[in-house]
């Protein structure tokens, strides 16, 4: 067995444990309240990151600003409740008519 296959094998199985633990965790283990709204910010900040991280930056530098605008837009219908796909096509409607206006 080479190195790379025991590697993966490892990993798979440390990913199998995580996901199980939930299941076989739940009710046996009581988070007190501060730890349980500290992993829902830690949470929320970790997608916002990734949001900004695939906004704003393309390759090793600055995306421009017609896709920072269209993840914006796409944001204000999502806050405004829009369905999902409305989301999504007026989010890619809006960066594309800003590049076709020549906006970077």
């Amino acid at each position: 067995m080479n190195a790379t296959l025991a590697c993966v094998l490892v990993l798979a199985a440390g990913t199998y444990a995580f996901r199980l633990a939930g299941p076989v965790l739940h009710g046996r283990v009581e988070l007190p309240a501060r730890v349980q709204e500290l992993l829902t910010v830690g949470a929320t900040v970790l997608l916002v990151a990734l949001l900004a991280t695939g906004a704003l930056t393309e390759g090793q530098g600055l995306a421009g600003w017609a896709r920072p605008a269209g993840v914006l837009f796409g944001g204000i219908l999502a806050w405004r409740k829009a369905p999902f796909v409305v989301v999504v096509v007026g989010a890619a409607t809006a960066t594309a008519l800003l590049r076709l206006a020549g906006v970077p």
